[in-house]
This record gives C-alpha cells, sequence and structure tokens, in this order.
C-alpha cells in the first residue's frame, strides 16, 4: 500500500480518514498478503510528524508505534533491495521521465516489481503512469 492511506488514517483532519481507517483495519486483520515497503514506512513517519503538512502531527513515538502495530500483523511484510534493484529501477523509469515527486513512485514500483507485487492501494494518480501494475483505489471497493 502506498503512504497516502496511512496518512489518511492518521489524519483526523482528512475528509477521507474515517474510510482509510476501516479499510486499513479490514486490510491488517484479513488474510492477504499486504507490503508496506520501506519508502513507504518513511515517508509515512516524515509526513504525519511535520508540522507544515499535518495540521495536528502525530508525536513521533505515536507515528512509530503504528508502524509497530501494522509490522507485527502476519500478514504484512516489508521489502528491500536487493543486487538486482537497479536493473529493475531502469527497467521501470526508462520509458519515462522520472524526476522530483516521481522519484519515490518509481522507487517504490521498482521494489514492487522485486518482490513480486502486481498492485498497490493508492489514491496516488502518478502511479498510473507505470506500466505493469494495478493502482486500487481502497474506497472504491
Amino acid at each position: 500500500m502506498d503512504a497516502n492511506i496511512l496518512l489518511y488514517a492518521s489524519d483526523a483532519a482528512s475528509p477521507h480518514h474515517e474510510r482509510a481507517r476501516t479499510f486499513l483495519q479490514e486490510l491488517a486483520g484479513g488474510v492477504d498478503l499486504v507490503y508496506l515497503f520501506w519508502p513507504t514506512i518513511m515517508a509515512y513517519l516524515r509526513i504525519a510528524t511535520h508540522h507544515g503538512i499535518f495540521s495536528d502531527p502525530l508525536d513521533p513515538e505515536i507515528a512509530v508505534a503504528n508502524i509497530d502495530a501494522m509490522l507485527q500483523r502476519p500478514n504484512v511484510r516489508t521489502g528491500s533491495e536487493t543486487e538486482r534493484f537497479w536493473q529493475i529501477w531502469r527497467a521501470t523509469t526508462d520509458p519515462l521521465t522520472v524526476r522530483g515527486n516521481l522519484v519515490p513512485d518509481a522507487h517504490v514500483v521498482a521494489l514492487m516489481r522485486l518482490h513480486g507485487v502486481g498492485a498497490i492501494w493508492s489514491l496516488d494518480r502518478d502511479l498510473r503512469r507505470f506500466d505493469g501494475i494495478r493502482v486500487l483505489d481502497p474506497f472504491e471497493r
């Protein structure tokens, strides 16, 4: 899943807050594998605790505890770069001009491909620019 789902679930001021919380609870309590890649986790920690982004940012200990709770679920996995990552990154980005905010999206997509993950739950429309993955809107279920 993308960081935006985690962020909406943590931001009580967001109009997506309740739906995101419910979605996360269902996903975390389910049996389907859920991948939280490290760039997603770090983006969540960076944004959720940032005073310039969240009107009421989370205390860092709370944000970390939220991630701890997700990672303790038996169906939640993480995934890291391996020796093959750069080759996959190049194949992922060569068809596009990747710069700025598209760089972290490409990072996550390359990790998805590396770990055989074909779909991502996200509201980020930029992810749709990458071939070979499905972007699923958690609120259109």
